[in-house]
């Protein structure tokens, strides 16, 4: 994408801040949405959320570790994603702890409260030099923030909202889902909890995921702006068939099955407790002859053509949960009757070994745990992390297939191969970015990194009959030849003839991001956005000159 030239080395970047009347109301969506804008206008444009509180994951080109949606985000507005754009990246590990990882690499362990009376200073210290560096290299600069800026028991200490919107000195758009009910109370109450300074911030508000008459709508719109004072930005339409990765858990709780649905393959999802980059799955939701459903239970797992078991932040006890909730031994079951196709990614592919240990207790407790013995590994889990780009042919049935994707785990897994009972999965013809820094395991890390980037590496295993499968590589089922290839199979066993016509996954991620800016510019003020934009910043510099 084309670029003004401008000279930007005193960070001449204009910020604009999405913030939100709560979790889930579409602030990534709008930030994607806005970098892509931003982007087609010629305009060089960054993502950034300085503290990203998720499990789902994105692996920078250098190897390192930062929030998936600013990867995505970075992606729609056509540029490399760096850890600037996501400073600090925070994932829950169990109860009212998580590591903190801080530009791509894992700091520390910690407990809410530790966090944040320890932390604070050096993360808001990061947090300014990340954003300095953006500032002196783009020319617009969309950040997003968390939950809601009117949480007044933790604003005194708070990182990613109005202290960011304050040091950006970055106007705010404040986002509210209709959909949730009783929107009109949220984006008044949010306003009036706000201090007077960061109210006017607000430049106006965009309501979400309308559906309905908007006329309707109207007269709560116009007594809104006359109450608040601020502008209704724009009523966005829910968007149907989006192929943009979520970033919050919470929108796994949408998924239900629909049992009226026939001819259609059954792919069965652990919902694991600490599931973590669970868009592995996106592409079969684009499937039409494919019905995706998230289990917990043994009682509804029923007899699926495909088990998936997905990647997880406490590798341990999610696996002592699948094992509580009888999922274990149905899921071995299953895969000794050949009735279903397993498939383990990460940490799911782990569980599916003869053991995890973890002596050092990185993630747990506990010294060890038995796997579900599906395949002949063992983990150990440790204190350095992997985080790596990998690329390589994989091989299923009689036919081999380019794939790529990427790595984050603390285990390594050490593979006891019986002859001719397993083969490795993938060949990997290239690894990037898998040195990396813990404060405690750089050693282990570089002992592996001579052999990470050319000599001869096998990923995962599959078994003779192709019944049981694993792999470390997240974002496997997004190679379409693969996974056309897995659903045809699957076919075959019930008896079906494989499609003829299928849909590639990857082109319709890349024209989501087109298909979102094009409904945002339709039901959205843009050209209102970027005038209030720029009268905001030229009030401001006014008010700077004159004090």
């Amino acid at each position: 994408m084309a670029s003004r030239s401008k000279n930007l080395s005193r960070g001449t970047a204009l910020p604009l801040m999405f913030q939100g009347t709560g979790s889930d109301v579409g602030k990534s969506v709008l930030v994607t949405a806005f970098c892509r804008l931003f982007a087609r206008q010629g305009y060089r444009t960054a993502p950034f959320k300085s503290q990203n509180m998720a499990l789902n994951s994105y692996v920078t080109v250098d190897g390192k570790e930062i929030g998936r949606a600013q990867g995505v985000q970075a992606e729609a507005a056509g540029v490399t994603a760096t850890t600037d754009m996501n400073p600090i990246l925070i994932k829950p590990s169990r109860e009212a702890e998580a590591q903190i990882v801080v530009h791509g690499r894992p700091f520390k362990n910690m407990k809410a409260g530790e966090y944040r009376s320890s932390f604070f200073e050096q993360g808001l210290a990061v947090i300014q030099e990340a954003y300095a560096r953006l500032a002196r290299q783009f020319e617009r600069i969309v950040i997003e923030g968390a939950g809601s800026p009117a949480e007044i028991n933790l604003n005194d200490r708070e990182l990613v909202n109005m202290r960011v919107a304050r040091m950006a000195d970055a106007p705010v758009i404040l986002v509210a889902d209709i959909e949730r009910g009783g929107v009109f109370a949220n984006l008044v109450g949010t306003l009036q909890l706000l201090e007077p300074e960061d109210r006017e911030r607000v430049i106006g508000v965009i309501i979400n995921k309308f559906r309905g008459d908007l006329s309707l709508l109207k007269p709560g719109l116009d007594w809104f702006e006359g109450y608040t004072g601020k502008p209704v930005l724009g009523v966005l339409p829910y968007i149907h068939g989006l192929w943009i990765e979520a970033e919050d858990s919470v929108v796994l709780n949408r998924f239900k099955p629909d049992h009226k649905r026939d001819n259609v393959l059954d792919i069965a999802v652990v919902k694991l407790p600490m599931i973590s980059n669970f868009t592995d799955l996106d592409p079969f939701m684009a499937e039409t002859d494919c019905q995706v459903r998230y289990v917990t239970a043994a009682r509804e797992l029923g007899q699926p053509d495909l088990i998936i078991l997905p990647g997880s932040k406490n590798t341990i006890e999610d696996l002592l949960f699948v094992k509580k909730s009888g999922l274990a031994n149905r899921i071995k079951q299953l895969a000794g009757e050949g009735k279903s196709v397993v498939f383990g990614i990460c940490g799911g592919y782990q569980m599916l070994g003869r053991s995890i240990a973890d002596p050092d207790h990185v993630e747990t407790d506990l010294q060890e745990a038995e796997g579900l013995g599906l395949l002949p590994l063992v983990t150990r889990l440790a204190r350095s992390k992997t985080t790596v780009r990998s690329r390589g042919r994989l091989t299923f049935g009689r036919q081999t297939f380019p794939v790529s994707g990427y790595e984050i785990h603390m285990g390594q897994s050490q593979v006891f191969a019986q002859q001719g009972h397993v083969s490795p999965l993938i060949q990997v013809e290239h690894r990037s970015g898998c040195t990396g820094k813990d404060g405690e395991g750089q050693k282990e890390i570089l002992a592996q990194a001579a052999s990470c980037r050319s000599a001869p590496w096998t990923d995962g295993l599959i078994t003779a009959d192709g019944a049981v499968m694993g792999t470390y590589f997240h974002g496997i089922f997004h190679n379409d030849a693969f996974r056309w290839a897995l659903l045809d199979h699957l076919r075959l066993k019930k008896g079906w003839a494989p499609l003829s016509e299928r849909v590639s996954y990857l082109s319709l991620r890349e024209q989501a991001f087109d298909v979102l800016a094009d409904e945002v510019k339709k039901h959205v003020q843009v050209e209102r956005i970027e005038a209030l934009m720029k009268s905001y910043h030229t009030r401001r510099n006014g008010q700077c000159k004159q004090a």
